[in-house]
This record gives C-alpha cells, structure tokens and sequence, in this order.
C-alpha cells in the first residue's frame, strides 16, 4: 500500500493554499527531497498542464530520481492534449501523444520508480464515447500499470468494468464532492492487478480546501484493506492539496491503517493543525467583526 499526496511543489504561504511553514520548514527549502521524507510515493499532476508540460524533458525526470530514495515511486498524469484536447481519438493522434509522453518519463521507469499512468478523463467524457476509449486503450503499449478516471455519471454500467478488466486496466476510486455524482466510485472496484484511488475533498468552492475527518476516512480504511488482498498494490493519493491538508490526511491515512508514526510525523501533523486551528479562529472572528 502505497500512501502519498498529488503533487508536492506547492510553494505558496499557507494563506494562499500553500505549503509553505505549514509543511515545508521555510521556502527555500527542497521540496521533493523534503516530501520523500514522509512518503515514498507522489503523483504527478503538472504534466496535464500545458503550460508546464511543454517544458519538460528527460531531464525533469532525471532530477525527480536524483532526489528521492530507490524505493520511491511516482505515477503521472497523461497530457492534456490526449484526454481533453483528442479525447483519446487514435485518428487525431491521441497515441502518438502518448507515446511521445511515456518517453519523455522513461528515465523514471528505467530505474523502476514509476508507478501508474493516469488517464484522468474530462467531465464532460461521458459512454458515449466508449468506443474512442476502447480503441485507445487496445493501442496502449504493454509493460506499465494504467488507470483511468472516470468523472461522468454515465460510466456507471457493466459494461466499462469489463472493458478495464480485459486489458488490466484500474478504474480509479475517488472521493468526490456530492455534486460531482461519483458515489460510485467510491465504492471498492477491481479491473485490474493494481488499485489506485483518489481523494479530491468533499468541498465544491473553493475546491481541494477540505480537511477529511477520522469518521469520514474509516470506510476507505476498510476498502483499501479488502482492495490489498485483491491486488497486487494500492496506490493512493490525497489531492485535497490547499494548504497542506492533504499532507495531514495522508499521514493521519496511513496511521489508520496500522503503521506507527515517527516522531517526525507526529509533529508534522501536530504543527499542521495548528496552522488550521488558528485560520478557523481567524475566520470566525472576521465573520464576526463583519455582523456586528
């Protein structure tokens, strides 16, 4: 069982949704090497983006290995360009994308850090085009673990499932705000050898600014135990990121699920929620400024 967070170069001071002094000691300090301190697992969310993904090269990822211990894995959004801009469509050239994609990660797959490949869908991808994604996924090239999000009601049918499972593909578990109508999926599913599961927060606006109770967590608890006696690893990640709630629903995770936190994560939480405790006060006591 594989526990971490999605992403971890969150740079902002903790009243803008950063990490800043709530996880991270101060803003010079080194990220990456910083997080591997605490899990042996992080998702990479910046290679969806565009804007950043333009700008990578073998070379990123070469710094990603250099920094983090060899036990240490990463599983990686697909580009944007493939699942939004093509919506997996081959004849538009979905596949080449990918692979030019899966290349420019290879040097973390060299040295067997790479966990999964995320297909993460758009909302407005419904089974409607099932279809495209099935011709897509019969083009994947073999030897690495998928997944793939779903994040449109209409998927809720047999029909899917069975597709996942004749290519060993994992659908994603997800905790979703109510709105999104992903109930679902948060339900335990096995399509494949490997489960992955995602914690998005249960909160609509501002979206990620959510803090998971122990009370909400417990059931996950339970599904990732029955998920590791049905596959061969369960990767998952708190995406709840807004000022390092995540980081503390991870680890307070991991407690949960039986393993003894050290010291070092021990105050990480505490320090946390110290953090969270005085924004609340804050808060309320502007609200209250305001009425009276």
């Amino acid at each position: 069982m594989r526990i971490g967070c999605s992403g971890w170069s969150y740079s902002d001071s903790f009243e803008k949704g950063g990490w800043v002094k709530v996880f991270y000691p101060d803003a010079q300090t080194r990220k990456l090497q910083y997080y591997a301190e605490f899990f042996d697992t992080a998702e990479i969310d910046a290679t969806f983006y565009e804007k950043f993904y333009r700008y990578m090269t073998k070379d990123t990822f070469i710094a990603m290995d250099r920094a983090t211990p060899k036990n240490f894995q990463f599983s990686i959004k697909v580009p944007e360009t493939v699942t939004h801009g093509n919506r997996l469509d081959v004849s538009m050239g979905a596949m080449a994308l990918l692979t030019e994609f899966l290349e420019k990660i290879s040097p973390l797959n060299f040295v067997n850090k790479l966990g999964a490949i995320l297909i993460q869908l758009p909302p407005s991808f419904t089974v409607k085009e099932f279809q495209n994604t099935e011709e897509f996924l019969d083009r994947l090239p073999k030897g690495y673990d998928y997944a793939i999000e779903f994040r449109h009601p209409s998927w809720n049918t047999e029909g899917p499932w069975e597709m996942l499972k004749h290519y060993n593909i994992a659908a994603v578990m997800t905790d979703s705000p109510q709105p999104d109508k992903l109930k679902f999926l948060s339900e335990p599913i096995v399509t494949a050898n490997h489960s992955f599961i995602r914690w998005h927060g249960r909160k609509v606006k501002p979206r990620y600014n959510y803090l998971y109770s122990e009370a909400e967590l417990k059931p996950w608890v339970e599904n990732v135990k029955k998920l590791s006696t049905e596959t061969a690893i369960v990767r998952g990640y708190f995406n709840n990121h807004y000022g390092a709630k995540a980081v503390v629903n991870a680890i307070e995770f991991k407690q949960m699920l039986g393993n003894v936190l050290s010291e070092k994560e021990t105050a990480v939480v505490e320090n946390a929620r110290n953090f969270f405790f005085k924004a609340s006060r804050q808060s309320t006591l502007d609200k209250t400024l305001k009425t009276g």
